[in-house]
């Protein structure tokens, strides 16, 4: 009952947002925002006490403020992925455009697969979502939820223009198998990690445990890896898809070191995006939770 619950109120979310006039969609999105502000108080001290880390020296009220922006972002966000099914390459004409392409474009045209560094920043679900209706599909490497019906609907619009998901359970064998036909596969790779799938590397300043598989596998495939963001750049009132320069690999023949190397230089790519725009990364997940052996908790 409880899986069957769930899901239809997704279902009435998807459509419900889908009917709205883009302004009003991201009213009431922002209105759900507000909501969750509100009412989650747990991930709001998560929030306020990450932004303290990585913004020490910002007041109080100003870290408190950016993540009350957050929470805006995040409803609009969502009201964009309701929306998503819609979306064609005319009506998306003003809404999004590439900054970088052809540094995606040189890096898939070495044949060798690309890998995408990116986050929780921006509208990452559109983002993958609008690269294939531009015509250039892609495999996200994904975690399953919980509810399979709803897991099912979310996957079904993540593919609509040819995407392909794998899932975290079969992160290794998917992406070898990717980079083998030449193909193109974006990596959140900001969340917390455990050993041995974690290695520790700065972030913000902070060691954080993060995920080393795309280091491993670029090290051991040759494919390119380059940094990839979809940003709401407020100055021209439409979404921006970045794409940076290719990441130079470092490789010394100490694999293991090459692997915490290389996954730090991914992390710093990474924060340099979230820097520039503070108030649409996710704040609220536990990015620093675990700790190298004796560190006390964070949280």
């Amino acid at each position: 009952m409880r899986e069957a619950l769930e899901y239809a109120f997704v279902w009435v979310l998807l459509n419900g947002f889908a009917v709205l006039p883009r302004p009003l969609a991201w009213r009431v999105g922002a209105g759900i925002g507000w909501v969750a502000w509100l009412a989650l108080p747990n991930l709001r001290r998560t929030g306020l006490r990450n932004l303290e880390m990585a913004f020490p020296d910002l007041p109080a009220a100003e870290r408190k403020r950016l993540l009350r922006r957050l929470y805006g972002h995040l409803g609009r966000q969502l009201a964009e992925f309701c929306r998503m099914p819609r979306y064609t390459r005319e009506n998306t004409r003003s809404l999004i455009r590439y900054e970088g392409l052809d540094h995606y474009l040189a890096a898939r045209q070495r044949g060798k697969g690309v890998l995408i560094v990116t986050g929780h920043l921006g509208a990452w679900e559109l983002s993958s979502f609008w690269h294939s209706l531009m015509g250039y599909p892609m495999t996200m490497v994904i975690r399953r939820l919980d509810n399979p019906r709803v897991d099912r609907l979310v996957n079904g619009i993540r593919c609509l223009h040819g995407n392909h998901v794998v899932h975290k359970d079969d992160f290794a064998r998917g992406l070898l198998a990717a980079m083998r036909h030449g193909e193109t596969v974006g990596i959140l790779m900001d969340t917390n990690m455990t050993p041995p799938q974690g290695v520790f590397v700065p972030f913000f300043g902070i060691e954080a445990c993060t995920a080393s598989g795309l280091a491993r596998v670029a090290l051991r495939t040759g494919a390119a890896v380059l940094p990839g963001f979809l940003v709401w750049e407020a100055p021209e009132r439409r979404f921006v898809l970045h794409f940076a320069p290719e990441i130079a690999l470092v490789r010394t023949g100490d694999d293991e070191r090459d692997v915490v190397d290389n996954t730090g230089r991914f992390t710093t790519a990474i924060e340099e995006s979230v820097r520039r725009f503070p108030d649409q990364w996710l704040w609220v997940h536990r990015r620093w939770k675990t700790r190298p052996p004796g560190e006390a908790s964070i949280y």
